[in-house]
């Protein structure tokens, strides 16, 4: 009996940067990506929108989004901290579903970190609490004496 390679119905994913969290879901479709309901293409800015697009064309070189949709979901954040949750988001969206049953797609995997390792990796960086005797977390009050 013959194993059948078959795709996944839809995978579900997720993206975070600072206070910035997207949430993807990669589905079978006609190659149509949507942010916030929108499609990619009207993002604005246009910085903004071509950083988000680098794991589209990474993909779409190696013919891994045609049959593809892909719906993300942005909240919290500014808008390069939402761009950068929405790339990481993409990316592993489309590394998990064109890995199949066996798992992730591991050719895709390896162009992406080649490229960027933020595409698959959160940044855990975070705003550094503020300090007592101080505006912010290392500005201290002055004294002009001694």
């Amino acid at each position: 009996m013959a194993r059948r390679k078959h795709k996944k119905l839809a995978v579900e994913t997720s993206g975070k940067r600072k206070t910035a969290i997207a949430r993807a879901v990669v589905k079978p479709g006609k190659g149509r990506v949507r942010v916030n309901s929108q499609p990619i293409e009207i993002f604005e800015p246009e910085i903004a929108r071509r950083k988000a697009m680098e794991p589209l064309v990474i993909a779409e070189a190696m013919n891994r989004t045609a049959d593809v949709d892909i719906n993300v979901d942005t909240q919290g954040g500014g808008v390069m901290g939402q761009v950068d949750a929405i790339r990481t988001a993409i990316a592993r969206g489309l590394v998990k579903y064109n890995g199949g049953a066996e798992g992730d797609d591991e050719e895709l995997y390896k162009e992406y970190l080649r490229f960027d390792r933020s595409l698959l990796v959160n940044d855990p960086r975070r705003k550094e609490p503020k300090h007592q005797l101080g505006r912010g977390a290392r500005a201290k009050w002055q004294k002009s004496y001694r």
